[in-house]
């Protein structure tokens, strides 16, 4: 059974429909407290997780450990490329991720195997912005 849509699921997940990139909570706390929104900080940790619970979002962690949030165009299983600089991500397929970590799980005799992989670069436009090394 899905979670009942509250006035506060409903306003986190339109913050996060306005943005393309990833956003940490604090971050979303910010925002829709700067348009009025009188919702709490906990409150939005809690919903973020149920929206990630529901594979309705996805969370990547930062180099500081730090969770950060963004909603997807694809429901399917999928990685992202994200830009140490900007924080651009760019949606990827990983078949040959997929199946290592089949293989690699059947090996030590594991089934249902589940992985997260978080790729980064520097972007094309950040590279531009820095100039030739």
């Amino acid at each position: 059974m899905a979670p009942r849509m509250t006035r506060q699921r409903a306003a986190v997940a339109q913050a996060l429909e306005g943005s393309s990139d990833f956003r940490s909570a604090q971050q979303l706390h910010e925002s829709l407290r700067a348009s009025g929104d009188g919702i709490g900080l906990a409150t939005v940790y809690r919903t973020l997780q149920q929206l990630a619970d529901g594979g309705e979002v996805d969370v990547l962690r930062t180099a500081d450990g730090e969770s950060v949030y963004r909603r997807c165009a694809r429901r399917e299983h999928h990685h992202h490329l994200v830009c140490r600089s900007c924080g651009r991500a760019v949606e990827i397929d990983g078949p040959g991720v997929e199946e290592w970590a089949a293989r690699i799980g059947a090996a030590q005799g594991f089934a249902d195997v589940e992985h997260t992989v978080e790729l980064s670069g520097t972007c094309a436009r950040c590279r531009e912005a820095v100039g030739p090394a």
